[in-house]
């Protein structure tokens, strides 16, 4: 059985509105990166070195990573050999096969953690512009639906507008905002908050921080605080750092990774925007460069277009033409 097929017969089952939404927001990556990938296979009849450096520098352009792509090349040059794979046509399965390999090192870390007895924390992180608060509106939107208690804590507390946005999305999901006025002590804004939410009982308290102040230094030391607080009224809390990442900003995104990881502990990424890129390979490049797990993809503006990262669907998105095309080929033979 090819892999597509079976990668097909894997999402099977899963929601066909989660398969469309991984779909339609990886069509930018998928029209860019299948068409380029389909060119090149179309101009050579055999896999050979040439080949594979123009392959390689097809995946660069995708942001995959460049670290990434050379593992990947050889991985691939080796299979190649391995299969006795001559057809260049013959060697596109392989590279969604082995994409997906390094896209699976462990579903389970792409699943929030979400304490079932206790209130979960999460703080959330990332230079302005990213669509952090968004995001943030947008998790709270889906723990309501899931008929969680939600509290917001507006700890942004140093960008102009920043907790009047915070406080909107709150009232458009229907849910209280924590807050101080513009300027005030983040860590006290967190403090406030974790009162707040103890009182109430809520499931799930929701973290806005700063995303810029003078320099990168005070940013970080002011992260620090904010967790401090937080840990010392709750010792195993904040539950998740959520790092918000813009994918259009492609290779930026991954320097931002590499400096917030090394300040704080991100436990998981939040990919925004991913169906607003050409280069959706940005995710492999920080699952694979930085070994920290992608957990939310955005793929598109509507309040359920959040979504929890999934390897397959992923895969199954960037490559749905060519699934679909392999479907229409047996159809054909069949009859």
């Amino acid at each position: 059985m090819s892999f597509f097929k079976k990668l097909k017969e894997k999402i099977t089952g899963q929601t066909d509105s989660v398969t469309e939404k991984f779909k339609n927001g990886l069509s930018k990556t998928r029209e860019s990166f299948v068409s380029k990938m389909n060119d090149l296979v179309s101009r050579y009849r055999t896999v050979d070195e040439e080949f594979f450096e123009e392959l390689e520098d097809l995946l660069i352009s995708a942001d995959v990573g460049v670290n990434t792509v050379m593992e990947l090349i050889d991985d691939l040059r080796g299979e190649a050999k391995r299969q006795n794979i001559k057809d260049a046509k013959d060697i596109q399965p392989l590279i969604s096969e082995k994409l997906a390999e390094r896209l699976q090192k462990d579903d389970s870390e792409n699943a929030l953690n979400v304490k079932e007895d206790e209130m979960t924390v999460i703080l959330f992180v990332g230079v302005n512009g990213v669509g952090k608060t968004t995001t943030i509106g947008k998790v709270a939107h889906r723990f309501k639906e899931e008929g969680k208690s939600v509290l917001l804590a507006a700890g942004d507390t140093f960008r102009a507008g920043a907790i009047e946005q915070l406080s909107v999305w709150g009232e458009r999901v229907g849910v209280d905002t924590i807050k101080q006025q513009e300027g005030s002590d983040p860590a006290a804004v967190m403090y406030d908050a974790i009162q707040a939410a103890k009182s109430r009982q809520v499931d799930v308290l929701l973290c806005d921080t700063a995303g810029r102040l003078q320099n990168k230094v005070n940013l970080m030391k002011e992260l620090e605080k904010v967790k401090r607080v937080i840990s010392r009224e709750i010792p195993d809390a904040p539950h998740e750092v959520l790092l918000v990442l813009d994918a259009t900003t492609g290779q930026n995104a991954l320097s931002q990774a590499k400096t917030f990881s090394e300040a704080t502990d991100v436990s998981g990424i939040a990919l925004t925007k991913l169906d607003g890129t050409a280069k959706g390979g940005i995710v492999l490049a920080i699952r694979q460069e930085l070994d920290i797990p992608v957990k939310l993809v955005g793929l598109g503006e509507g309040m359920d277009d959040l979504q929890t990262f999934d390897a397959e669907q992923y895969v199954h998105g960037l490559f749905a033409d060519l699934v679909n095309g392999e479907e229409d080929d047996e159809e054909e033979t069949s009859t």
